[in-house]
């Protein structure tokens, strides 16, 4: 199943709605999307991850790094409603203390 991003901007925070697989051959376009919309929000990036039915290390390492731009730029990053393999992965990784994890915004 491939990635399927859709990006939208609401009261100046962008979000970025993907689904399907987040791996190697598809976390660089999840990562041009969250590098582009970092410098373009008001305040708030939020990936909305309920629609992704898997995703591996290389994913993982994609959110992270828009924390990090996020942070530098001094604006919010949120993980919208991961989904259960998406939980799975940041438990597993102990990162799911580290992000902000939110049912809606």
């Amino acid at each position: 199943m491939a990635l399927e991003l859709n990006l939208t901007e609401q009261h100046g925070e962008h979000v970025i709605v993907a689904s399907g697989e987040v791996d190697l051959y598809s976390s660089p376009a999840l990562r041009d999307a969250i590098l582009k919309a970092v410098p373009k929000t008001a305040g708030k990036v939020a990936v909305d991850l309920r629609a992704v039915v898997y995703m591996d290390s290389s994913g993982v390492a994609t959110l992270v790094e828009g924390l990090k731009a996020a942070g530098a730029k001094q604006k919010t990053f949120v993980l919208l409603a991961p989904s259960h393999a998406v939980m799975k992965v940041l438990q597993l990784s102990r990162l799911d203390s580290v992000f902000t994890i939110v049912e809606a915004l």
